[in-house]
């Protein structure tokens, strides 16, 4: 073979090998048995095409924007009692925000969509083909491909469990409308398939999107619901799964669907710390958990107990979401951990800010342990789930922050950033939630 040959076969090879190195972090591992894999709607490998952000501050200060609304939207549904969506909320962003994102099929033949993940959420619904409004028409659900899609009739019992149920004109099937955001959305109550890995769940009942108007909040591809309502996967998966799921969070900087969902009470960890789930009857989905203290190095802060405390009348307390971002404590005990921690870092330097971060360090630094304490468990929260750092510089901050004063109840939030990279257990009926380190990130 001629020497000018062999360079350009060699040359054809070395391009090759890098297209397929380049390739390989954003590839899709297969979902197996009743494990489905999970990606963080914001990182860089995210297939729902995220806002490409010009700098760290920006990303930041957009997940920042996000949870305020989020904050929001939790509060009131700790104070609403019989409600399984809130109608309307003040905020400017995506209230009912998800940053995780699971694959699910829908139909007969099944149809792949990639569906938000949320945890203080009941239904699901997705788009569906002609929605007028709906963020994509290339991601929606055609119902008229499956031949198990079937409408739900107006005096059925699930119609009566969903917001603002009525009939479409001239039909008889069930509708409802809800406030969503910047959004408003009419859906109609549908039955059909719908899979996760290797299970299907028959005639699984969602909201399927007929119009959207007033912005563009909707999750592109639909939402799925872990809360504990009559209409969540939980409940209507109960015979399959136990009302028993865990997942492990990849950070938002993970390439790839890195991070899992754990369906029912096979395979989950045997020895893991658990704490009591508490229930709010005003609002049954979220999971609430008995919040005690919070240490920071070897000191456990001075917080007033009435900022911890469950009260299912206000739905004060603590819960655990997978919606937010980053942490929020009511401030009393948001002051208490954040002047601890300044004290115990002090040498590294004048503290700074950044949006809603007020405790912020310009330079290297070592950040103190801190360790959410809860009633039969402590978690000791690693360093990359303390301090979030820029990727272009040396500012890093304490990622935690005070409930916003708006929000019309005391609520704690324990949100993704601080689970990340653990497996988390909701074991519903034995009343428990569990907390285990599992590294689930991958390379990042």
């Amino acid at each position: 073979m001629p020497m000018a040959a062999l360079l350009l076969n060699l040359l054809l090879l070395v391009v090759k090998a890098a297209a397929i190195k380049v390739a390989t972090p954003c590839a899709i591992p297969p979902d197996d048995g009743s494990t489905v894999h999970i990606l963080h709607a914001f990182g860089p490998c995210s297939p729902l095409g995220a806002v490409p952000f010009t700098s760290w501050e920006d990303t930041i200060m957009d997940l920042l924007s996000r949870d305020a609304s989020r904050l929001l939207y939790l509060s009131s549904l700790a104070a609403s009692a019989g409600r399984s969506f809130v109608p309307l909320s003040p905020g400017r962003q995506l209230l009912q925000i998800p940053n995780y994102v699971v694959r699910a099929k829908v139909g007969s033949p099944p149809q792949s969509l990639l569906v938000a993940l949320d945890n203080s959420n009941d239904a699901a619904w997705f788009p569906c083909a002609g929605c007028v409004g709906c963020p994509s028409a290339s991601s929606s659900f055609a119902t008229a491909r499956s031949s198990s899609y079937r409408p739900l009739p107006c005096g059925s019992p699930q119609c009566r469990q969903v917001p603002n149920p009525s009939c479409f004109a001239g039909a008889s099937s069930c509708a409802f409308n809800l406030t969503y955001g910047s959004s408003s959305i009419q859906a109609g109550l549908v039955q059909d398939s719908l899979a996760l890995a290797a299970d299907v769940v028959p005639f699984y009942t969602f909201g399927c999107l007929q119009k959207v108007t007033g912005g563009n909040s909707v999750p592109p591809q639909g939402l799925l619901g872990l809360g504990r309502g009559p209409l969540s996967f939980l409940s209507q998966t109960k015979s399959l799964y136990d009302s028993t799921f865990s997942y492990c969070l990849p950070s938002f900087k993970s390439l790839n669907f890195t991070g899992t969902l754990r369906l029912g009470p096979v395979g989950q960890p045997k020895h893991i710390k658990t704490t009591p789930l508490f229930s709010n009857p005003r609002r049954s989905s979220l999971y609430y958990v008995n919040m005690v203290g919070v240490r920071v190095g070897r000191k456990v802060v001075d917080i007033p107990p009435s900022a911890l405390a469950f009260d299912p009348a206000t739905g004060a307390g603590t819960i655990v979401d997978s919606g937010t971002m980053f942490t929020r404590l009511v401030t009393p005990a948001y002051n208490a951990v954040r002047d601890e921690f300044r004290r115990r870092v002090k040498a590294s330097g004048p503290v700074t800010t950044l949006g809603g971060f007020d405790t912020c360090y310009d330079g290297p630094m070592v950040a103190p342990a801190i360790t959410l304490m809860f009633a039969g468990m402590n978690v000791t929260l690693p360093p990359e789930n303390v301090m979030i750092h820029s990727t272009a510089g040396s500012v890093s901050c304490l990622a935690m922050a005070a409930s916003p004063d708006n929000t019309n109840s005391m609520i704690n939030v324990v949100a993704n950033m601080q689970q990340q990279n653990h497996r988390v257990l909701f074991d519903v009926p034995n009343g428990r939630i569990g907390f285990a380190r599992e590294p689930c990130s991958g390379v990042v």
